[in-house]
């Protein structure tokens, strides 16, 4: 490869003394197993450094192919580099379906189970909570199967494990037969009806998000994602005072729609829906950053009213703000873990210097909550306050050292958060 690797957004390159593209599992092996440090990079949709390294960066994107339904359990087996929408096309023509997907989905399967990324739902949890079991390479080059069937004392650990365990060359996911999904889009929902109206407005679809500029304004977008058959009869063309869209519309109030998945109440598959984009369109390096912030669902209006709360500083950096819902989980480092989620995702102008302030100011309005950010995003919270979040904690810290007892996949981010390998205890917590 020339040059140095970039995320999708190009606010991080890669420190990497080495780029490997293995083409089969052995060849990933040998790497792995000569390597003294190592890192595994998706498509790149992180914000922050958690897939750099100073050492060799491996990409799983050309292994074989695998995509292996098995009808009788209801699973399919997929390579850890294949995409989401790849997947999803494969499944949907077989009859099946994925309970959820992300907003975007060109991510890789493995990259958005590592770091908890979500759709929306209050009955569907982040993505990886759909993993029935992973295979990865660890530490000396061993090809390693784990299992929510057969290793339960530590499968919670080990699927959302931020690629500080091993590689992951493949996973099987939970699967259920196909559905149908139509969109509906309304415009200008008044605040104090999001904040009065909450559990309505969210448990109005099968997948609900509004889109808030938090600006003068302050009316909100809302993107209601209704399971045919099942969800009833969609609101009318007016509804807690927001009107319903006459023509698509992009989450970004003003941008071309051209790109969004079919709106106007049109049914149409699954994967075809839940993603507020088509996989047909081929997203280039955003000019943008991304923090977000998952705190309990019984939290969201008082969330509501502490980020208000400083709006003036938040409105002139944000190109759009969007709120979700997350059900809650098991998995040990799962900002969903143990509790019914609200979350607050922000995309900013691609600004570092001017957003980490105000990254910081929403963390401080945001932390009598227990606000969990997102691993993959830009965020401040310190190492201590996320340990003291997550009981398992010290749980996944064992696992890590178990499975990596030299360090080898660690790097200065993860270092930062859980500490170096054999030192014990990280600085402050």
């Amino acid at each position: 490869m020339t040059g140095r690797p970039t995320n999708w957004a190009g606010n991080v390159t890669f420190g990497a003394a080495r780029f490997h593209r293995p083409t089969s599992v052995g060849a990933l092996q040998a790497v792995v197993a000569a390597s003294a440090a190592v890192r595994a990079l998706g498509t790149g949709h992180s914000f922050n450094q958690i897939a750099d390294t100073a050492g060799d960066l491996v990409s799983v994107a050309e292994l074989p192919a695998l995509q292996d339904i098995d009808t009788a359990s209801r699973t399919v087996v997929v390579s850890a580099g294949s995409r989401y929408g790849e997947l999803a096309g494969y499944l949907h023509k077989a009859g099946y379906a994925l309970p959820n997907l992300g907003s975007l989905s060109h991510i890789s399967v493995a990259g958005a189970c590592a770091t908890g990324t979500h759709g929306s739902g209050d009955a569907t949890g982040n993505l990886a909570t759909a993993v029935a079991a992973i295979e990865m390479v660890t530490a000396g080059g061993e090809l390693v199967r784990v299992s929510r069937a057969s290793d339960p004392d530590r499968f919670a650990g080990a699927v959302l494990a931020l690629g500080s365990l091993g590689v992951v060359t493949a996973m099987t996911l939970d699967i259920e037969p196909t559905y149908d999904i139509a969109q509906y889009v309304y415009d200008g929902l008044p605040a104090d009806q999001l904040a009065a109206r909450f559990d309505e407005i969210f448990s109005s679809a099968y997948s609900v998000s509004v889109f808030t500029r938090w600006d003068s304004k302050r009316t909100n977008q809302v993107w209601l994602k209704r399971k045919v058959d099942v969800d009833g009869q969609a609101p009318g063309k007016r509804w807690l005072g927001a009107v319903r869209a006459d023509g698509p519309r992009h989450p970004i109030p003003g941008a071309a729609p051209v790109n969004c998945t079919w709106q106007l109440g049109v049914p149409g598959p699954w994967h075809e829906r839940l993603p507020h984009f088509r996989l047909d369109f081929t997203p280039s390096s955003g000019a943008e950053l991304q923090s977000e912030y998952l705190l309990p669902r019984l939290c969201a209006t008082s969330a509501l009213s502490a980020i208000e709360a400083i709006s003036e500083r938040i409105a002139p950096l944000l190109q759009i703000c969007e709120i979700r819902t997350v059900a809650a989980d098991d998995l040990w480092l799962s900002p969903s873990q143990g509790r019914n989620t609200v979350a607050f995702h922000f995309t900013w102008v691609k600004d570092a210097a001017a957003v980490a302030p105000v990254v910081a100011a929403i963390e401080g309005q945001l932390a009598p909550y227990d606000a969990r950010p997102h691993w993959g995003k830009v965020f401040s919270t310190s190492p201590a306050a996320l340990a003291r979040q997550y009981e398992r904690w010290e749980n996944f810290r064992g696992l890590m050292s178990a499975y990596d007892p030299a360090g080898k996949f660690r790097n200065e981010w993860i270092e930062r958060y859980f500490g170096r390998a054999g030192y014990g205890d990280r600085e402050g917590v």
